[in-house]
């Protein structure tokens, strides 16, 4: 599926969960659109003195709950489809985990493998300089996503600081814990992802010793769960990334490949494994399916092939709407990418607060905080799920959307005239 059609899934997700709340259609049509969308243009000097130009966006969902938030991904498909789409993604994942933020993404086009460490740290300021005017510590902060790490966070955050004479550590997250960073963000998205599983294995009776993992994705989210699912007991028999995949039957030492993969770039030919192809990893039978790679990777297509009994969303948008139906009548539990992977913003958000009253917490409290409030959100969306016969992810946008309700309601972005004050 092309990614023209990314922000319609999201449409079909709004869709589905506003029908069986009977929601408000000015809530509904409030959600539909994002506030606003900059597209800019970076003209970047490159080593040998040419000037390319590359483009960029910005979108903002929906702030009602507080300045916006989202990462920023350097990456050859982004598309302003696909950011809004990512964009609407973190308001319902920001309101379903109860942190005072609401959805933004950013992307550049542009492959940065294919660009020198000063070229890459050039695009980086010029893409800042293009949308400092609409973000700030209390406006919009961005943060890391695919192919962009803490040293662009580092280049972004400098930048934005020159340009406001200020230093300024809370213009983004995701930073080394040097200039302000929270300790476990790096792992935060994975954390999260592992606390869900184990929610979720306890609510349908899944014994997580000896349960057999595959992990479609081996960066940085797809990496650490595989770790922290392995600390658990579970078994990690597949993974994969962009240049291949390995499948070993009796199970493989995560963080030996993550090295492996730091070595080569790529987990392929990792010893003792034989190699496993993209569609046959996403179809393996096994107890848990982690995709933590890109958008529409469980399709119509391959839906009905799919033989895990839980699948846990690192990356956000991998299933489709139509996948979606497929899976909840196979009984499959899935735990949606807004609540999986919401552990790197709940982090984020941690690090903003760090950043505000300069003071900083230690790692030990800040995965405690994680803990709660994943194993919280999950609570609710499971009962909720429970309560009205819906599947997952149609409960997890019920109960984003309530506080989302709850919060135009009272700030008088909408009037409902059978409320009195």
């Amino acid at each position: 599926m092309a990614n023209s059609t990314i922000y319609e899934n999201v449409l079909k997700q709004l869709d589905n969960a506003a029908t069986v709340l009977d929601l408000d259609p000015q809530i509904k049509e409030l959600l539909q659109e994002p506030m606003r969308t900059l597209s800019v243009s970076i003209p970047v000097k490159m080593d040998d003195d040419s000037i390319h130009v590359f483009k960029g966006f910005r979108c903002q969902h929906n702030d009602v709950l507080g300045p916006t938030k989202g990462g920023i991904r350097f990456h050859p498909q982004v598309c302003e489809d696909e950011v809004k789409a990512l964009a609407a993604w973190m308001t319902f994942k920001c309101s379903l985990v109860g942190i005072p933020y609401g959805g933004a993404k950013g992307g550049v086009l542009v492959n940065p493998k294919d660009l020198s460490r000063n070229e890459l740290e050039r695009l980086s300021r010029g893409f800042i300089q293009a949308i400092s005017p609409i973000i700030g510590p209390d406006k919009d902060i961005p943060a890391p996503d695919v192919y962009t790490d803490a040293q662009v966070m580092s280049w972004f955050m400098d930048e934005f600081s020159k340009i406001k004479g200020v230093n300024t550590p809370g213009l983004v997250t995701g930073k080394p814990v040097v200039l302000g960073g929270s300790f476990g963000r790096h792992s935060a998205t994975a954390r999260g992802v592992m606390y869900t599983v184990r929610e979720a294995a306890k609510a349908i009776g899944l014994e997580l010793n000896g349960a057999t993992v595959a992990v479609q994705g081996y960066g940085n989210a797809g990496s650490f769960s595989a770790k922290f699912l392995n600390e658990l007991g579970c078994k990690i028999v597949a993974a994969n990334d962009s240049k291949g995949g390995i499948y070993c039957e009796s199970g493989f030492d995560p963080v030996k490949v993550a090295k492996h993969k730091e070595e080569t770039g790529s987990v392929k030919d990792y010893v003792g494994c034989e190699e496993i192809s993209n569609e046959d990893l996403l179809t393996m039978d096994v107890d848990i399916l982690v995709p933590a790679a890109l958008e529409n990777q469980i399709t119509e297509a391959n839906a009905d092939h799919i033989k895990a009994r839980m699948i846990a969303e690192a990356a956000n948008g991998p299933t489709t709407p139509k996948a979606d139906e497929i899976l909840f009548k196979k009984n499959i539990m899935i735990i949606p990418d807004i609540l999986a992977n919401a552990g790197g913003v709940t982090v984020s958000y941690f690090e903003w607060v760090q950043n505000l009253a300069n003071y900083y917490w230690s790692k030990e409290e800040v995965d405690r905080k994680l803990e709660d409030i994943m194993v919280d959100a999950f609570e609710k969306v499971y009962n909720t799920h429970e309560n009205l016969g819906v599947n997952m992810r149609v409960a997890a946008f019920i109960v984003a959307i309530r506080r989302l309700t709850a919060a135009m309601e009272a700030r008088g972005w909408v009037y409902n005239g059978d409320k009195k004050c």
